[in-house]
């Protein structure tokens, strides 16, 4: 990708271009890799299906859980009834970690003890939210390296359960990513789409001098759509994600805004 724009930079300006010129050539060259897609999203539409079954996945570290806090935030302020599912039956107190968040959001979730089957959360949260009107369930999923087969074979298992009674659910899988991370990601997005079909990604730690010019990458040969991005560690610190204000923010001084 950078020695694309390395050269459609040289065919395209001239030999005294200022480096203002430079960086507005490239911050084009860039926006336009996004047009054309469904990269735009407004989270007041109305939903297409209720519960709007949301499944979030990634490698451990990349602010996961977090982030299924505050999309939860997102839609309850919205005036949406939310339910989490904590999936994460895994990790030393990743239930509670989603407690705290669920708490934060003023929303209620579903868990289980350590040790307990994934996928059974997951239906149990599922059929709670459905008997309940519930607007949206956010199924949290325990974190795990792209290169272990048996934990995302879990992840497919998780999947089809949502899916029994709906075929279109999870109707959306979400996928977190580390902004401050660059070709690893790109291995973890090819990996997580090819096991259970990403529809967005989150990135993740975008505040302070995270960049996260990976995505184009990912963009460009996977098209995958950033969904959200991540500027902090408080509750509102979620937003959609923004193609004209992310191309400039990597070239130009100051935060992403």
């Amino acid at each position: 990708m950078a020695a694309e724009l390395i050269d459609k930079l040289k065919a395209g300006v001239e030999a005294d271009i200022s480096e203002e010129e430079i960086y507005g050539f490239l911050s084009r060259e860039i926006r336009s890799k996004f047009s054309g897609q469904d990269w735009d999203i407004d989270v007041g539409d109305d939903l297409p299906a209720k519960p709007y079954v949301i499944m979030v996945v990634g490698v451990n570290g990349t602010g996961k859980t977090t982030t299924v806090g505050k999309l939860a935030n997102l839609h309850k302020r919205l005036g949406r009834k939310v339910l989490l599912a904590a999936a994460d039956t895994f990790r030393a107190a990743a239930v509670e970690q989603l407690t705290v968040w669920s708490e934060r959001a003023g929303v209620d979730l579903v868990k289980s003890d350590r040790g307990a089957e994934p996928a059974s959360v997951a239906h149990n949260a599922l059929t709670s939210a459905q008997s309940r009107g519930m607007d949206v369930l956010i199924v949290d999923t325990a974190g795990r390296l792209h290169t272990s087969k048996n934990l995302m074979e879990e992840l497919k298992k998780i999947k089809r359960v949502l899916g029994k009674d709906d075929e279109t659910s999870p109707h959306e899988i979400l996928l977190t990513l580390d902004a401050n991370n660059g070709q690893n990601a790109h291995r973890q997005a090819k990996e997580f789409n090819e096991m259970v079909g990403v529809t967005g990604i989150v990135l993740a730690k975008l505040d302070g001098t995270a960049k996260g010019g990976i995505v184009l990458s990912i963009n460009n040969e996977l098209d995958i759509p950033v969904k959200y991005i991540g500027v902090g560690e408080d509750l509102e610190d979620l937003e959609p994600f923004e193609p004209e204000a992310f191309a400039s923010s990597l070239f130009y001084a100051g935060e992403y805004d």
